[in-house]
């Protein structure tokens, strides 16, 4: 007979509960359980109440009206900030100056050298190619105006970026303090950076090139600190052995080794720099910016195609470039630019003194090709034909027109009739079983900020626009980045596209959205996705592409499909890519769908446009800091932590 003992009495879980996932939300289950009834009985309407609600349009209204009155003559704006004004101008103004002397021929041959010495001759070619092609379209001063306003916001945001990365890299404690501050720093939308700045500096230069100095930098110091923390420690320790002092240490070891990273993160302050730019023609920037802005005020598509081409040539080049140089071997850096800065000075000088002796220091007039004329004449063509009347699909305002009917509407009636605290739970229901209650408490929070700043509504509204624009990014980028990882020759058809796609600025997506499906909020989304699409589509190929070998080799031998490997090998084992995709499509998408207030968007996005044609900065800033809170709110929820239920929960 068998013995009965007590460990065979026990009674052991259900499998579902032995996931920490499910034991999350089970916990949950019971709070809410408690919590629910308490809350209904409170606020039995739904709607967030008044009492949690913290006005803040007095105290920024003072702060704004007392900005304004103290500009020109607080010691604080006088001694301080107009010297910085004046500095920044000077140094703008100079480096335009500079490029105005060397002419079209010194500009183009100083650009070919670098690229010729950064990574060769095919990258030359085409940094030529693309130069000549911004005085062909007619764009040659505002490509410089906007290379002089790049050059000075990229040396500005590198040397703060850096600082700050060394910061956060060497101290443990300033990286804690640092990281909320760079988090929020690169979640408030663009337009949100524009309307301090300007109250502050008033509508010009200083304030676009600060502006995008705030916007561009925190990449930078995010990658040097990582790469500072990062460095091999073995190398660290035998630096120490020798004796090294601290800024010996730094300077021959730590810095270094973060190379790599560090021409990252002047990629990406580059890119980032170039993206704002052009935005920060909304208070004067100027350049092709400003082209392109006014391009959009009056609808024409072919203006703002001939100022936004040369702006997707100057980032490809300049990604290019900068990428090279991350990646070469032998020669480090500083040894090319040792042979690099003296190459291309002599070639630039040799190339001006020519075009002046020749009388082309300008870009010739003769030299210009119009594409205005057939880009609208193309556009007119497809709203003649597109727009609504096809027969069997209908037109692409139908098409706007069912989905904000068959999907926005519904997202953003749903959220909203929801009560306030069941969203909430919501929020927490999602952010808890894929990370800690710490995260999902961050979540609730942030997102609940936005009720206390008096902007519920609105923010789900937005939140709306961004999880219906998620979700078709992430269909279309997840499809075409299995595509791109099974195929080298789509992938390679596929390269050029995604740069253009992803160097385009925000406001050139709007204009052509806009002429085929109308005004409203489903060309904001339209354009959220071609913007956040390439992103997800890079990401993914690439996680794809990583996978073990072995364990595709191993699922072949077993006789699996490519559908299967796709499915049961490549997929699972790329999640962590896949996560980081979402990640980035959110974060995208939410950029652009803020911008999309300029096109009838509404919700936050409008608030955040409003507050800054208006100059009113209490609607500006609290449309800012609920668009922050919202960002935190989705980034939490998309980004799981490594810690388990075993420590979280």
């Amino acid at each position: 007979m068998a013995t009965v003992t007590a460990a065979s009495l026990r009674i052991a879980p259900p499998g579902v509960l032995r996931r920490p996932a499910a034991r999350k939300l089970l916990l949950l289950a019971a709070l809410a359980a408690v919590l629910v009834p308490l809350a209904h009985a409170r606020w039995a309407s739904g709607s967030w109440p008044s009492a949690l609600t913290v006005d803040l349009t007095g105290p920024l209204t003072r702060a704004g009206d007392w900005i304004i009155d103290n500009r020109d003559s607080h010691p604080l704006f006088l001694y301080v900030l107009g010297h910085v004004s004046n500095a920044v101008v000077v140094s703008v103004r100079a480096v335009y100056l500079l490029l105005l002397a060397a002419g079209w021929a010194g500009v183009t041959a100083a650009a070919t050298a670098l690229a010729w010495r950064a990574a060769g001759i095919r990258l030359a070619l085409g940094t030529a190619a693309a130069l000549l092609a911004c005085g062909a379209l007619g764009m040659w001063v505002p490509t410089m105006q906007t290379l002089a306003l790049m050059a000075v916001a990229v040396l500005v945001s590198v040397a703060v970026g850096t600082l700050l990365g060394l910061a956060a890299g060497l101290s443990d404690r300033l990286d804690r303090v640092l990281r909320p501050v760079l988090d929020t720093m690169q979640v408030l939308p663009a337009f949100a950076y524009l309307l301090p700045v300007v109250l502050v500096f008033g509508i010009g230069v200083p304030a676009a090139v600060l502006a995008t100095v705030v916007y561009a930098a925190p990449p930078m110091a995010r990658l040097t600190a990582l790469g500072l923390r990062g460095a091999d420690k073995e190398v660290l320790e035998a630096v120490d052995s020798l004796g090294a002092t601290a800024r010996q240490r730094l300077l021959t070891a730590r810095l270094p080794l973060a190379r790599r990273e560090l021409l990252l993160g002047l990629n990406q302050t580059i890119m980032m720099a170039l993206s704002m730019a052009v935005i920060a023609s909304v208070i004067g920037a100027g350049g092709l910016g400003d082209r392109v802005y006014q391009a959009l005020a009056s609808v024409d598509v072919g203006a703002a195609l001939a100022a936004g081409i040369p702006i997707v040539l100057l980032a490809v080049v300049l990604d290019r470039i900068t990428a090279a140089a991350g990646g070469t071997t032998g020669r480090t850096p500083a040894t090319r630019a040792v042979y690099a800065v003296p190459a291309a000075l002599a070639v630039t000088v040799a190339a001006a003194v020519a075009a002046r002796a020749a009388g082309r220091l300008d870009w010739p007039g003769s030299w210009t090709v119009t594409v205005a004329t057939p880009v609208n004449d193309a556009v007119a063509w497809m709203t003649d034909h597109l727009y609504s009347g096809v027969p069997v699909v209908g037109g692409t305002a139908d098409w706007a027109g069912h989905f904000t009917t068959w999907v926005l509407d519904p997202l953003r009636d749903g959220l909203q009739g929801l009560p306030w605290w069941a969203v909430l739970l919501l929020v927490a229901a999602v952010a808890w079983p894929i990370g800690t209650w710490r995260t999902a408490l961050t979540a609730v929070l942030a997102l609940a900020a936005t009720g206390v700043l008096g902007v519920w509504e609105p923010s789900l509204d937005t939140l709306s626009q961004v999880l219906a624009a998620v979700a078709v990014t992430l269909v279309l980028g997840f499809a075409t980045g299995v595509a791109a990882a099974r195929g080298d020759r789509f992938a390679r058809l596929l390269r050029p596209v995604l740069d253009v796609f992803q160097t385009m600025p925000q406001f050139v997506y709007l204009i052509p959205v806009v002429a085929l499906f109308g005004v409203g909020r489903a060309p904001a989304v339209a354009a959220a996705v071609v913007y956040a699409l390439p992103a997800v589509v890079r990401i993914t190929a690439q996680g794809l592409r990583q996978v073990d070998p072995a364990a595709l080799e191993a699922a072949r031998s077993l006789g699996a499909t490519p559908a299967q490997q796709i499915r049961q090998v490549q997929l699972p084992l790329a999640r962590p890519a896949l996560l980081l995709a979402v990640n980035q499509g959110v974060v995208l998408v939410l950029a652009v769908v803020v911008i999309g207030g300029l096109v009838g968007g509404g919700a936050l996005g409008y608030d955040a446009v409003f507050g800054l044609a208006q100059g009113d900065l209490a609607t500006g800033l609290v449309a800012g800091a609920a668009i922050v809170c919202l960002g935190l709110t989705l980034d939490r929820v998309t980004q799981p932590t490594e810690r388990r239920a075993t420590k979280g929960a």
